[in-house]
Formats: structure tokens, C-alpha cells, sequence
């Protein structure tokens, strides 16, 4: 019962882990952050990523144009490139470490102490990659909305609103935040369940044919 437990666990914090380390390298890439829809043309709907923004037009044309330098970007959008870019990474090492750590791998079947620290080592990588995919996700949408309700900003002037890529920036966090910690406590399970070492018994002694007496002569009976 033990084992059928580990093993869904370890299945279903994989398969979570995948889940939330591809939608992470989706929100990393794709331009739509934030998205901006101006009153006075409703024909155009601009959109911003962490690399380029884009015009979407009615009849379906849409326009890119990459950031023009690093250092010009916002704060929050050059550290949310290094936390996104360092969560895709920590993801994919997530993946190679927690692989050969399940139960139905057979690479290390003969060493259950190593498949146990590489499914800690996963499960600890999805867990850092989730927390770097949460951080820039929440501070970007944090300063979208302070800009947002920022009075010293006339009406009329549009402001940028969340995007699709927020909300699956933090449903990919949260993902691989599950998916670590399931790896991590089926690791834990492995080693509480592992059963103690088998005793070594006496076999019982010998006894001699009636009487007690030893077969075997001392070496006083012995005559020469």
C-alpha cells in the first residue's frame, strides 16, 4: 500500500512539475504581460511582454516590436527576465534530477539512497522554479495595478491592464510548487518506510546422541 502511494505521488508531482515548467516557458516568452485597449481606436488592442510589444488589429494583423535596450525596461520587467529565464532552467534541472529517482525508472534500482536525494534534488528544483516564476508574475501585476489607480494620471490617458500570460504565470507556479512537493514527500515516505535489516540468529546447538554425551572424544580419551 506504501509503494502504490509513493509511486502515484511521485506520477502526480511529475506530471504537475511538466505541467508548470512548460506553461512557465510559455509566460516567459509570449507578449502578453500586459494588455492596453485604447477608447479612442477600439480597432487596435496593444500588448507587452518581457521581450516585445505587440499591436493586434481588427482584421487580425498583428504587429511586433522588440524592446529597444536592457537597461531601458522598467525594474520590474529586467529582473523578471533573469527570474523567468533562471525558473526555466531550474525547471529543466528538475526534470533530469526527479527522473531517475521514480519508482518505475530502472536506472539506480540497485541504490535506493541515490534515487532518494535525486527525487529530493527535483522536487527542491521545482521548488525554487515555482518561487521564481511567482516573484516576477506577482510583482508585475503588483505595479499594474498601483499605475492603474494612480490618480496623478488624468482619465483620459489609457493604462495597461493584466494579461493571459499573468494568470498563467502564477497557475505555472503554483504547478511546480505542487509538483516539488509531492516529489519531496514521496522521497521522504521512501526512506521512513525502508524495513530494518534482518536479524541474525544463533542456529540452536547440537546435542549428542542420548545421554548427553559428546560425540566427539576430548583429546584426554584419546589413547596412544
Amino acid at each position: 500500500m506504501a509503494g502504490s502511494w509513493r509511486a502515484r505521488a511521485q506520477a502526480g508531482g511529475m506530471l504537475l512539475a511538466l505541467l508548470g515548467w512548460v506553461s512557465s516557458c510559455v509566460t516567459t516568452f509570449v507578449p502578453l504581460w500586459k494588455s492596453l485597449n485604447l477608447d479612442l481606436n477600439e480597432l487596435e488592442v496593444w500588448t507587452m511582454g518581457l521581450w516585445q510589444v505587440c499591436i493586434a488589429r481588427e482584421e487580425g494583423a498583428v504587429e511586433c516590436q522588440a524592446h529597444g535596450s536592457f537597461l531601458a525596461l522598467p525594474p520590474e520587467l529586467r529582473v523578471s527576465r533573469l527570474l523567468m529565464c533562471l525558473s526555466n532552467g531550474l525547471g529543466l534541472l528538475g526534470c533530469l534530477l526527479a527522473a531517475p529517482g521514480l519508482e518505475g525508472w530502472r536506472a539506480c534500482e540497485d541504490k535506493p539512497g541515490l534515487k532518494r536525494r535525486l527525487l529530493l534534488a527535483g522536487g527542491a528544483a521545482f521548488g525554487t522554479a515555482g518561487m521564481a516564476t511567482l516573484a516576477p508574475v506577482s510583482w508585475v501585476a503588483y505595479n499594474t495595478v498601483l499605475d492603474f489607480w494612480d490618480d496623478t494620471v488624468p482619465d483620459i490617458v489609457p493604462r495597461w491592464e493584466f494579461g493571459e500570460a499573468t494568470f498563467l504565470g502564477w497557475f505555472a507556479g503554483a504547478f511546480l510548487a505542487a509538483g516539488g512537493l509531492l516529489l519531496a514527500c514521496s522521497a521522504h515516505s521512501t526512506r521512513t518506510a525502508t524495513p530494518p535489516a534482518p536479524t541474525c540468529r544463533r542456529p540452536p546447538a547440537t546435542r549428542g546422541p542420548a545421554g548427553g554425551h559428546n560425540p566427539h572424544p576430548k583429546n584426554t580419551d584419546l589413547v596412544i
